[in-house]
């Protein structure tokens, strides 16, 4: 069988969900059904020739619980204590996962006492000292516009212990995680240890990763964002090539292990003629390698340019010493500053005159407030992971998987990542859209 043949896609729940939900129907129409069941669910494959083979030899195909509102919840909100935490890195969207999810513990479910943690994980340790926010509608009502996490954020493990001591302080029934890889597997780690210690506290994630680069998840919130203002990046960056002889436009996008970003962005704008992604291996010389292909694009067209991803290349720093983030990530060697300085080296080798332009606009993409697809995507996610957590569900994450938002087990998708295939669609049309080749002097 093969991989989603065997998974295990069952969520945990607290207990029996026994309480009638609030949540009214949108509209005063018996015809109007406002809630999901467990048994609705979402197939993980498309392949319906897969799916009949699989039915008819017994086999139910697995697939994942479709999220939305269930019509019997575990929480009274009445007395329902909440808290939500962002972790990692900035992203577009993390304000509109958090007000979503406010208004919805507030207004849909009537749940009056919602906390907001302060810088990570940090704000659950007391040796740090910050504050708790009370969040309230009028709180949130206008931080869509405004970039990064009116909660801050902070990088680094915490003890799982303290963490937990402080929820059992704070009473708190549902802890909403918004973060990536390591915050699911940080998510993961508590739940374990409120289950050892017997206690009824739904951990629920949202995943957050811009990179786009956690699997069984679809897509990501800002994801989209990035990809809108990389493109403005290349405009840019192609403007600039061509305004000179021999002009080089040089972009470094976010991707630290994944190249959807540069992928993507390549593709709506296309004015790339190389992209470099950590997926693909590339020669930097040789006759085919990616240094003498700009040079003949130069000669060709007069202007070239190039998207690179922040992962790619790492292998040319092998050498030099590894140095690590609070939360124990490799910092990656900056491939950026790497690749200006090797073409500008490569074409004086050769005595030949170049303008080129490097472009970085990664920190400025991270911290701005999320588009409209994403805001609207962000209001989704955010409520259905308030319907998740008042349920009574727990060590799940809520995805968007074959256009339905889903409930996702975090062991699914906790320490593990999705990538470019080179031999998939995504690559294969940016190949065609740069014409650029393997960039590879010889192919095993």
């Amino acid at each position: 069988m093969e991989e989603f043949d065997i998974i295990d896609t069952r969520i945990p729940t607290l207990g029996p969900s026994k309480i009638p939900s609030p949540v009214k129907p949108p509209l005063d129409d018996s015809r109007c059904n406002s809630f999901v069941a467990d048994t609705d669910r979402v197939s993980l494959d498309v392949d319906i020739d897969k799916i009949k083979q699989l039915i008819e030899a017994g086999i139910d195909p697995p697939s994942f619980e479709l999220a939305g509102p269930r019509e019997k919840i575990y929480f009274d909100p009445s007395k329902l204590k909440c808290a939500m935490v962002t972790c990692g890195g900035l992203c577009p969207g993390l304000n509109d996962i958090i007000r979503s999810i406010v208004l919805q513990l507030y207004y849909g479910y009537g749940v009056r006492n919602i906390f907001g943690i302060r810088y990570g994980l940090q704000g659950f340790i007391p040796k740090y000292g910050h504050d708790v926010i009370a969040l309230k509608p009028e709180v949130v009502a206008n931080i869509l516009d405004t970039g990064g996490s009116i909660l801050g954020s902070s990088r680094g493990p915490q003890s799982v212990d303290e963490i937990v001591d402080s929820l059992e302080r704070m009473n708190i029934g549902i802890l909403f995680m918004i973060g990536g890889d390591g915050t699911l597997r940080a998510a993961s780690a508590l739940a374990d240890a409120i289950k050892e210690r017997s206690l009824k506290i739904s951990i629920i994630g949202i995943p957050k990763t811009i990179d786009n680069d956690i699997i069984m998840v679809s897509r990501s919130f800002g994801f989209d964002t990035a990809v809108d203002v990389a493109t403005r990046a290349i405009q840019g960056a192609h403007n600039e090539a061509k305004g000179y002889p021999n002009g080089i436009g040089l972009i470094k996008l976010m991707g630290r292990h994944s190249g959807f970003i540069a992928a993507t962005a390549a593709i709506a704008q296309q004015d790339v003629n190389f992209v470099l992604i950590p997926e693909i291996e590339v020669d930097l010389d040789g006759e085919k390698g990616f240094l003498r292909s700009l040079e003949e694009r130069l000669k060709l067209r007069g202007h070239a340019v190039v998207v690179v991803a922040e992962g790619f290349g790492q292998k040319l720093f092998e050498g030099s010493e590894e140095e690590r983030d609070a939360s124990g990530n490799v910092k990656l060697k900056d491939i950026g500053i790497f690749l200006r300085d090797s073409i500008k080296a490569h074409f004086a080798s050769r005595g030949a005159e170049i303008s080129l332009k490097y472009i970085d606009p990664s920190y400025m993409i991270r911290s701005l407030p999320a588009n409209a697809n994403d805001s609207v995507f962000c209001g989704f996610l955010g409520r259905d992971a308030v319907h998740a957590g008042i349920a009574g569900k727990t060590r799940m994450l809520v995805s968007h998987w074959n256009n339905f938002f889903v409930h996702v087990p975090m062991s699914l998708s906790a320490g593990k990542r999705k990538r470019v295939t080179a031999c998939g669609k995504l690559w294969r049309t940016v190949l065609e859209a740069t014409g650029q080749g393997s960039l590879r002097n010889s192919v095993e």
